[in-house]
């Protein structure tokens, strides 16, 4: 084997111009696959990382996965009931201190209770919409991104005493409030009261910072006319991954729909999936170009070298030893290209690590500073699975050829 590699190296060095251009052509189809591997891994990492920053990772709600069964279906004994109208009810989640209870005994995470509703944040005359959460400020800023996004103040403001509230600095922006304005919060059942901004916070969404204020739990249940009631459990886990088992076990303990953040996620997440598929479809389209590139020139040395393959044969060497020496100086110009490459993709990695991007958050979702990029030792390993794979099937082929050839006939000139 080690006669065979001298002699795969002698035949390569013996081109050098067309050898330089099949490892040029690998390396740069390598390097640049590692970069568009790391660019576009970095911005799905980045992606579900904020994910699982942002929203809890178990979200229990007020409502059923199945509607509730209506007293009218138990009591007539019918094929089917029409035009019966359920009644309104605006209860939230029914006895929430003993569903609170039984699932803090083996949640492994935190969990925060709080009643969602919707209402009107009005100040000098201008009137916007605005989601209000009524939670208790310590249980919340043990599951809420929010905690640490305070530009001003913060949850433990709430308790200071009086109405407070705290809103997103785009919203102060809007209304032309800064913190100690007194604003007027109207519900959707028409309460009214006014309360102090005691907290602003920016989170770089958007929706967020103009859409959401959060009070004490005892305003909104005021507000809402809801006494006691909580329409909503936030859990944030130890473990993210093993959200959706624990909602699995929390539905089925108190009954309450419980959604993990993969599933309220899972259109998103199979678009990834579905864009991975496509990326490292095009990483082997380019490194099988690439491979074209091997292909031209181990052929071109199999044509040359026939009457060394002959002198080869003629000296004992058997028709596997031509086919490994020509699969040799496949797989050795692959191996040279995947190093270059690496190279070159470490290279671009590093150089796309260092732009910085200005973007406002007034027109995005999300401000971003820099390029997420994810370093990972398999980008580098796949790019070189990929080559050699190339380099290995575009050395077989002449390889295969230079074995069938008689060296008789070579050697009298027949071919």
């Amino acid at each position: 084997m080690r006669l065979l590699l001298d002699l795969a190296i002698t035949h390569i060095i013996g081109r050098g111009r067309q050898t330089l251009v099949a490892i040029l052509g690998t390396a740069l189809g390598v390097g640049f696959s590692i970069a568009m591997a790391a660019l576009m891994q970095g911005g799905e990492d980045d992606f579900v990382a904020q994910l699982i920053d942002t929203m809890p990772h178990v979200q229990i709600t007020d409502e059923r996965r199945t509607a509730a069964r209506q007293p009218a279906e138990d009591e007539f004994d019918a094929v089917a009931i029409a035009g019966l109208r359920p009644r309104d009810d605006r209860r939230g989640i029914l006895n929430p201190t003993a569903a609170v209870a039984a699932l803090s005994g083996w949640i492994p995470g935190r969990m925060s209770k709080s009643l969602k509703t919707q209402g009107v944040v009005r100040y000098a005359g201008q009137d916007i919409g605005i989601s209000i959460f009524g939670v208790e400020p310590r249980q919340e800023a043990r599951v809420s991104s929010i905690a640490q996004d305070f530009r001003q103040g913060s949850f433990d403001s709430l308790i200071a005493g009086g109405n407070n509230i705290v809103v997103g600095d785009s919203l102060a922006k809007r209304l032309g409030a800064d913190l100690g304005t007194t604003v007027t919060l109207v519900s959707a059942t028409g309460q009214t009261r006014a309360v102090k901004i005691v907290g602003l916070f920016h989170t770089g969404v958007t929706a967020r910072d103009e859409g959401e204020g959060y009070v004490l739990l005892k305003i909104a249940q005021i507000l809402s006319e809801r006494p006691n009631a909580i329409n909503e459990i936030r859990l944030k886990l130890d473990d993210p991954a093993a959200a959706p088992a624990v909602a699995k076990r929390a539905e089925a303990l108190i009954g309450y729909k419980a959604v993990a953040w993969q599933e309220a996620n899972e259109s998103l997440l199979e678009a990834f999936v579905i864009r991975n598929i496509i990326m490292y479809t095009v990483v082997g389209a380019i490194l099988l170009v690439a491979g074209f590139g091997i292909f031209n020139i181990v052929s071109t040395i199999t044509h040359e070298k026939a009457r060394d393959i002959a002198i080869l044969k003629s000296l004992g060497f058997e028709a596997r030893d031509m086919r490994r020496l020509f699969l040799l100086e496949g797989l050795t110009l692959g191996l040279a290209g995947s190093l270059a490459g690496w190279l070159l993709g470490f290279a671009l990695c590093f150089g796309l690590s260092q732009v910085e991007l200005h973007i406002s958050g007034g027109t995005v979702g999300r401000e971003i500073t820099k390029l997420p990029l994810t370093w990972s030792p398999w980008h580098y390993l796949i790019a070189a699975g990929f080559a050699l794979a190339a380099a290995g099937i575009a050395g077989y082929l002449p390889a295969r050829q230079a074995a069938k050839l008689n060296p008789v006939d070579i050697i009298r000139g027949a071919t």
